[in-house]
């Protein structure tokens, strides 16, 4: 159910900038964006810090990657909202949308190197199963990803898996294709702070 708060619960400057981002780009402010404005004390500031340093942190995963990632959980999750915006930002990052939906049809024939496939298995496995075994870890270490790669990918996992719930319990409005792929070039610029 959608509380009507994400509409209106906001402070001046707070309204303004949503007018702003309406009026240059020409696209309705995404419930992304108005759920972590609307309590930044309480969880829109800890998860834009902490979503911006999964995605846009060092990393030997590439911003494309990491974008995979998280359009791969939303996927799992069923999560319409943060699939739509995933897959947008994923197919701009790598500029390469057939991969991306290539992905989300069947990891198994998609066109990506073993190590991003053995990692999106196991993201998979955690986000299905809320869990992981030490074989599971040593089947992605063994395709030549690093633990640090690991690390980073479970940052991304974790920072979507709460994401995707908030968006379904929030009922997150899906936007049009070109919001999406607006809300995709603002990502990919701006990151998530």
């Amino acid at each position: 159910m959608r509380p009507d708060i994400l509409d209106t619960g906001y402070r001046p400057t707070t309204k303004l900038l949503f007018t702003l981002i309406r009026l240059f780009s020409r696209q309705p402010v995404p419930d992304a964006a108005k759920l972590v404005f609307y309590r930044p004390d309480f969880y829109g500031d800890a998860a834009k810090t902490f979503t911006h340093e999964a995605m846009r942190g060092p990393s030997a995963w590439s911003v494309a990657d990491r974008e995979l990632m998280a359009a791969y959980v939303s996927k799992l999750n069923d999560s319409a909202f943060c699939i739509a915006a995933h897959t947008a930002t994923a197919g701009q990052a790598s500029a390469d949308d057939g991969r991306v939906r290539a992905v989300l049809s069947d990891l198994d024939s998609a066109p990506v190197e073993e190590g991003l496939r053995a990692t999106l298995r196991m993201l998979g496995t955690l986000t299905r199963e809320g869990t992981v075994t030490a074989a599971d870890m040593r089947k992605v270490l063994s395709t030549g990803v690093t633990p640090q790669q690991i690390e980073d990918a479970l940052a991304v996992c974790a920072a979507f898996n709460t994401t995707n719930r908030l968006a379904d319990a929030f009922a997150f409005e899906l936007l049009t294709p070109a919001a999406f792929e607006a809300g995709a070039k603002f990502l990919l610029k701006r990151g998530y702070r």
